[in-house]
């Protein structure tokens, strides 16, 4: 499988190159990242579960815009693989600009009577858990090298819970509080966090939440949602400006939905 071929991916190149790591880069907002950073010339280290995708991406990425890639495949959920990933590849992470912490899911749309403990420590490890250990991973490195940028990945769900998001939805709550956490631990330091909230984006997401290809298109069909591009655009923007400016939060939906109430696909 190919580079996605995204719409209206609009590029302003200018600045200092920069190291960029994102996790979950393989599809959705992720790849959107991916291939929005590296035409703006920056080098990447991509983080992802699936091996032929992330290196297939890396490849062509690095062919098509002449930028350094180097891949990890990896679970954002193994702790213990990305402190040996850091350890074994030093040459990468010594100079990490902009950690793009964006690997998260949901599973399943149950009340919480019905819920499914499984689905429910999934949605914590990766949406959570997986943020926290790429986050105390790459911040000490940041510190040392007084520059960094941490953006979060989060949804409109931490901000708005909509029917049968229970989980999910304390999972993205979560990610605001701990993004809100971080610029009050960081205070003093050059080191910038921003969270991008999205809306609506047509992704893989809702084909994960319902284990289902076919459900999952169908929650876009008739609807003109976000597209990857979309955010990915939106983070580079918050990345580029000066060092004095840090973008707390951007909340994003797309013109036609006006909440997140009775909207499983919100992400």
């Amino acid at each position: 499988m190919g580079i996605r071929k995204y719409n209206a991916i609009r590029i302003t190149p200018g600045g200092p190159t920069m190291n960029v790591f994102i996790t979950g880069a393989t599809s959705g907002i992720g790849e959107a990242c991916a291939i929005t950073f590296a035409a703006a010339g920056h080098n990447l280290i991509l983080l992802a579960r699936r091996r032929e995708r992330l290196h297939t991406i890396g490849k062509q990425l690095t062919e098509k815009y002449g930028v350094q890639v180097n891949c990890l495949e990896l679970d954002v959920r193994d702790r213990s693989g990305l402190a040996a990933a850091i350890q074994n590849h030093p040459h990468w992470f010594q100079n990490i600009d902009v950690l793009i912490n964006n690997a998260g899911l949901a599973r399943g749309l149950s009340p919480i009577q019905d819920g499914s403990p499984e689905d429910w420590d999934t949605m914590i490890d990766t949406n959570v858990k997986g943020l926290l250990y790429a986050t105390r991973a790459i911040l000490p490195i940041m510190i040392k090298n007084s520059s960094g940028h941490i953006i979060n990945i989060g949804s409109v769900a931490g901000h708005w819970v909509y029917e049968k998001g229970n989980v999910y939805c304390a999972s993205k709550y979560a990610v605001r509080a701990l993004n809100e956490s971080l610029r009050l631990d960081l205070a003093g330091t050059p080191i910038r966090i921003t969270e991008i909230s999205p809306g609506m984006v047509e992704t893989e997401f809702s084909e994960v939440r319902y284990g289902d290809k076919e459900k999952g298109k169908a929650v876009y069909a008739g609807k003109k949602p976000l597209q990857p591009s979309d955010i990915a655009e939106t983070v580079l923007w918050c990345t580029s400006r000066p060092a004095h400016v840090n973008i707390q939060e951007v909340v994003i939906f797309p013109t036609e939905q006006p909440g997140v109430q009775r909207s499983p696909s919100s992400r």
